[in-house]
């Protein structure tokens, strides 16, 4: 049984999706304070198959062990927590209430409860502004906002629990850009209110339910003045999840090898777009214009952000292999479909 914090987010849903059809039972733990339970309704329909879902926060530690007691867990996956870069700078202490608290609240329960293998959604934004590129693992820390801290906290916070106790199974995996959706066009990234990232910005003007795109900045030192990114398609990502799972199980901890018992890993394609190639390939997938206006920078934004995928695939066998064109292909398959997300 694989216990999934935030199983009904953007991430989450793809990765139950995997999960079940990989053969894994799967309890959902989420408060759907920022996703929605049709998500998981559909996650059903495409898989066949049934989860367990359990509504809780993890801040509640009590709740935490009730849950993973009854549904007999044996490994967490860790996606719940507040991810929104901007928020996060203006409610700092909201998100390491909910990213850091929330995650010390999970490791007292796991501990409790006798479960030693974790999976981390951790973030590229730990790195800051590169100082080198590709980003490689070893990469300094730098994070420029309280998101990105929280998440290098927690990555601290679990890099100290391995060292008191080398016997636990930890893999911290660093997403880049997480983008596009599942073929089936039943699950996809539903964001609250006005979007933050990207892609589901533009999506949502593809669809007509906003009137033009902000290009935040067209003055960065890159082919066309803006900001570059690596994109990997949410699927790709999802594979990783389940190549990490695989990995920790068969750990040898006679070993003591601390490069396998505590592991990071940067998830990302190794291919930085810039946000006019995304514009321009999503145009190709929804067949018309996508209206866009230039805006000065925003604050804290980095000219250009790409991940060394080789580490990935040494330790984990795991590549990305769905492209640009497939990712905005299955964006707009998602939107098209659900104009409005979730909500009918």
């Amino acid at each position: 049984m694989i216990f999934v914090t935030g199983g009904a987010g953007y991430i989450g849903s793809h990765i139950c999706v995997e999960l079940l059809n990989a053969g894994y039972d799967v309890t959902v733990f989420d408060n759907f304070s920022n996703s929605s339970p049709e998500a998981l309704v559909r996650v059903q329909q495409i898989t066949g198959r049934n989860l367990q879902v359990i509504r809780g926060d993890c801040r509640d530690r009590d709740a935490l062990i009730t849950a993973l007691q009854q549904s007999q867990t044996n490994a967490v996956i860790h996606f719940a927590g507040l991810k929104a870069v901007g928020e996060s700078v203006s409610k700092p202490l909201n998100y390491y209430d909910h990213n850091v608290v929330g995650t010390l609240r999970l490791l007292e329960a796991m501990q409790v409860c006798h479960i030693r293998t974790i999976v981390f959604s951790s973030s590229a934004t730990v790195y800051g502004d590169p100082v080198h590129l590709p980003i490689t693992e070893d990469h300094p820390l730098s994070p420029t906002n309280p998101y990105g801290r929280s998440k290098w906290m927690i990555e601290e916070i679990l890099r100290d629990v391995y060292r008191s106790d080398p016997s636990i199974r930890i893999c911290i995996l660093r997403y880049f850009n997480p983008v596009g959706a599942h073929d089936s066009g039943l699950i996809g990234e539903d964001p609250q209110g006005i979007p933050n990232n990207l892609v589901p910005f533009i999506a949502q003007v593809a669809v007509g339910r906003r009137e033009r795109l902000n290009i935040w900045g067209n003055d960065y030192p890159t082919p066309d003045r803006t900001g570059v990114r690596d994109y990997i398609h949410v699927v790709d990502l999802a594979i990783g999840h389940l190549q990490a799972l695989a990995v920790l199980k068969n750990i040898d901890h006679e070993r003591n090898d601390q490069s396998f018992g505590c592991m990071t890993v940067n998830l990302g394609t190794g291919q930085g777009h810039s946000v006019l190639d995304v514009i321009h390939a999503y145009e190709k997938a929804c067949g018309h214009s996508i209206p866009y206006q230039m805006a000065p920078r925003r604050s804290g934004d980095i000219a250009v952000c790409y991940a060394d995928p080789q580490f990935a695939y040494k330790i984990l066998g795991w590549k990305a292999q769905l492209s640009l064109e497939a990712m905005c292909r299955d964006s707009w398959r998602w939107q098209s479909r659900n104009p409005n997300g979730y909500q009918k």
